[in-house]
C-alpha cells in the first residue's frame, strides 16, 4: 500500500541516495525538509589521525627547521592538523612555522580554514585543482626548500614526488584517511537500488565517495548496470567538478552547483528533479501531479512503491493510450525476469495504493491498461 502525507515539498515523491560520511546528517535534513525520502549509505568514512604516530612525526619534522611553503588541501584537514598539534603542545610552534612560510590553499574551504587559524594564503587557484598548486610551485626554484603538504585522505605521491625531483624536502602530513564504510551492506543495497531505478538521484560530496561506490558496484558484479542507470534514469549530483571527475571519466554526465556548498547542492537538485520528472494529469475538479514515486493532489501526497510507481509513470507518458502487458514489461521490467502475472500484480498494487484514485487505471479487455484522464 502507498502512504499518504499531508506535508508536501518540492522534492516530494523523490528518493535520493546520500553517500556522504561527514556532514551526512546536515545533507539528509536539507533533503527531507524539502519532502524527499533519503537512503543513507556512506560509501566511505573519514578516519581522523589525531593520535597517529605518522601525523605527530610529520608535525615535529615541520618544527625542526623553517618551512618555505605549506600546502593546505582541505579545510577539515587543516583544522584537524592544527587541533592535533594543539593537543600535543605544538600549536604555537606550528602556527609560527606556517606563519613564516608561504601558504598555498586549494580552494575556498581550505582558504577559510587557513585564515581562521590566523594566517593568510599566498596563492589559491580558482579551480580548486591540486595540479594548479603544483604548477605554481614548480615555477619557482625549489632546491633545498622545505615544503609541508597536508594530504586529503590519500597520499599525494605524484604531487610530492614532482617537488622532490626539483630538489625540495617534502614533509607529507597525513591528517586523515578515507577508508571503506562500516556498513558495506548498505552500500551494496544502494548499488542494487540504483540498478533497479528505485532511487531518482545520488549525491556525492567527494571524489573518493564515487570511487568507493563504483568499486562496490564492481564487487557486486553490477558495474556496467550502475553506469547505465547513472547515464539514464538516476541523476548523479556532485558538490563540484573535482568531485565529479571519477564519473565524468567513465562517460557519466553529472550536475553540480556553481558554489561547492551543501545548500547549493540541494538547491540545484531541487531545481532539477521536478522539471525532469513531473507530469500534470487532468482528472476531475482539480489537477493531479505525478512526481517521482508520488501522486500529488493539492497538499496531499500518495507515496507509491517503486514498481507500481513505474507502471503509473509508463501509463502517464501518453494518458489515454492503451499499453499492453508486453509494453509494460518492456518499459518497467526491461531486462528483468517478469511475465504477465507480474504486470497484473503490479497494477493491483497500484490500484490499492491509489485508494480513492484507483479509477485512474482502467483495464481494457484483451488489450491492456490505460490511464483515464480528462481530455
Amino acid at each position: 500500500m502507498g502512504t499518504t502525507s499531508a506535508d508536501t515539498g518540492p522534492l516530494t515523491g523523490f528518493v535520493v541516495g546520500v553517500t556522504a560520511d561527514r556532514r551526512r546528517d546536515e545533507l539528509t535534513a536539507l533533503l527531507r525538509r524539502r519532502g524527499a525520502r533519503v537512503i543513507e549509505a556512506p560509501t566511505m568514512r573519514i578516519l581522523p589521525l589525531d593520535d597517529d604516530v605518522a601525523l605527530r612525526r610529520a608535525t615535529e619534522r615541520c618544527l625542526t627547521a623553517p618551512l618555505d611553503y605549506v600546502v593546505a588541501t582541505t579545510g577539515v584537514g587543516w583544522r584537524g592538523w592544527m587541533s592535533a598539534a594543539e593537543g600535543w603542545g605544538h600549536g604555537a610552534g606550528l602556527a609560527a612555522a606556517c606563519g613564516g612560510a608561504e601558504v598555498l590553499s586549494r580552494g575556498p574551504k581550505a582558504t577559510g580554514a587557513v585564515r581562521a587559524s590566523g594566517l593568510e594564503e599566498a596563492y589559491s587557484p580558482g579551480s580548486e585543482a591540486t595540479g594548479e598548486l603544483l604548477t605554481w610551485l614548480l615555477a619557482r626554484d625549489l632546491t633545498g626548500r622545505r615544503i609541508a603538504v597536508q594530504e586529503h585522505g590519500v597520499p599525494l605521491d605524484g604531487f610530492s614526488d614532482a617537488l622532490r625531483e626539483r630538489g625540495a624536502e617534502v614533509i607529507d602530513v597525513p591528517v586523515y584517511r578515507w577508508t571503506p564504510p562500516e556498513d558495506t551492506d548498505a552500500v551494496r543495497r544502494l548499488v542494487e537500488q540504483t540498478v533497479r531505478r528505485e532511487v531518482h538521484a545520488l549525491t556525492f560530496t567527494s571524489a573518493p565517495a564515487i570511487v568507493f561506490f563504483l568499486e562496490s558496484a564492481q564487487a557486486a558484479g553490477l558495474y556496467e548496470e550502475v553506469l547505465a542507470a547513472l547515464r539514464g534514469d538516476v541523476l548523479p549530483f556532485c558538490v563540484g567538478p573535482l568531485c565529479a571527475r571519477p564519473l565524468e571519466d567513465v562517460g557519466v554526465t553529472t550536475t553540480w552547483p556553481e558554489r561547492g556548498r551543501l545548500g547549493a547542492l540541494v538547491r540545484t537538485l531541487t531545481d532539477t528533479l521536478p522539471d525532469r520528472d513531473r507530469r500534470i494529469l487532468r482528472a476531475g475538479p482539480r489537477p493531479l501531479a505525478l512526481q517521482g514515486n508520488a501522486l500529488l493532489a493539492g497538499e496531499e501526497a500518495i507515496w507509491l512503491p517503486p514498481v507500481p510507481a513505474a507502471v503509473l509513470r509508463a501509463l502517464a507518458v501518453r494518458p489515454g493510450r492503451v499499453l499492453s502487458r508486453n509494453d509494460l514489461l518492456q518499459r518497467v521490467w526491461a531486462g528483468a525476469r517478469a511475465d504477465g502475472h507480474a504486470v497484473e500484480a503490479a497494477v493491483g498494487r497500484l490500484r490499492g495504493a491509489l485508494g480513492a484514485y484507483a479509477g485512474l487505471i482502467r483495464t481494457v479487455p484483451k488489450r491492456g491498461y490505460r490511464l483515464v484522464v480528462d481530455e
